[in-house]
């Protein structure tokens, strides 16, 4: 299942936390800390607020690529896992946007 695959991707992003920073993008970014990671969120944003506007799919899904593998990297730092987001937007099924956000309100 796709959840599985990004599981096992998010896994794989926690084992190479301290590997070389010189030939481990990976690592590199955890050794900069949260801010530089979200930093690359931001960019990577808006690149595919960008991608979207324009007429390719493809750079489109490569942007996309980019900002869920940034995202993922956030939730090692965080020590989250993709179940945990799989499990809020679970919360959410046959609940309007609206009332989701005024129940958030709430809490």
């Amino acid at each position: 299942m796709m959840d599985s695959y990004l599981e096992n991707l998010l896994n794989l992003i926690k084992s190479k936390k301290n590997d070389d920073t010189s030939i481990s993008y990976t690592a590199k970014l955890h050794s900069k800390g949260i801010n530089e990671i979200l930093k690359k969120i931001g960019e990577e944003s808006s690149e595919t607020i960008i991608a979207a506007k324009g007429d390719s799919n493809d750079e489109l899904i490569h942007e996309i690529a980019d900002l869920w593998f940034h995202c993922l990297i956030l939730l090692s730092v965080k020590n989250l896992r993709v179940e945990d987001i799989i499990k809020e937007l679970k919360s959410r099924e046959g609940v309007s946007g609206i009332e989701e956000k005024i129940n958030r309100k709430i809490k």
